[in-house]
């Protein structure tokens, strides 16, 4: 039962077999039809998510109206709106699937009883979100450290599954290009 999560969770830490059972007690699945949402603008974010299979996308909308992506998630990512999570306040986001998926969602209150359960997934969350400051914080470099098709090419060297599973219109909002310009670089590459 949810192997990319018990296989993602013992590449960080120890996971017994019957500590298995007491996690999965606390983790509730979904799943979704591409361009369903687990969020809505204005909602309070409940859970936070794991991508056991399948592609998700948190964006807000822009001064322009335009979608602005600012995270992606495949298989074996978490995403949430932290902030809305932590804080109990409206979302300023969306969390959309970009392709059918199965979702494992684990609410506040499931999260805060199987810390208590499972100590050793406090070291494991805390190891998570770490990795995530840290790539945020990476990716803020490169947006100011690299041309705009350096960062492009960054990105489809660092992750070439995106490049195959998400529409270039997305990548390109992720990227803050506009989807022409990624065309041309594209076909550059070609």
């Amino acid at each position: 039962m949810y192997p990319n999560l018990i296989k993602h969770i013992r590449k960080i830490v120890e996971l017994e077999d019957d500590s298995i059972k007491v996690l999965t007690k606390y983790v509730k699945p979904l799943t979704l039809k591409k361009k369903d949402f687990l969020l809505n603008e204005g909602q309070i974010c409940r859970s936070i998510y794991f991508v056991e299979k399948g592609c998700l996308r948190m964006y807000f909308i822009n001064d322009k109206s335009g979608e602005q992506i600012t995270q992606f998630a495949l298989d074996n990512w978490w995403i949430s709106d932290f902030l809305s999570f932590i804080d109990n306040k409206p979302s300023e986001y969306f969390i959309q699937a970009v392709e059918k998926s199965e979702i494992l969602s684990i609410d506040e209150r499931s999260l805060d009883e199987m810390l208590k359960e499972l100590p050793q997934m406090e070291r494991y969350f805390r190891i998570i979100m770490q990795r995530a400051w840290a790539a945020s914080q990476q990716r803020i470099k490169y947006m100011y450290d690299l041309s705009k098709e350096e960062y492009y090419n960054h990105f489809c060297t660092s992750f070439p599954e995106f490049v195959q599973r998400v529409p270039q219109y997305m990548i390109a909002s992720y990227l803050g290009l506009t989807p022409e310009y990624v065309s041309e670089l594209r076909k550059k590459k070609l």
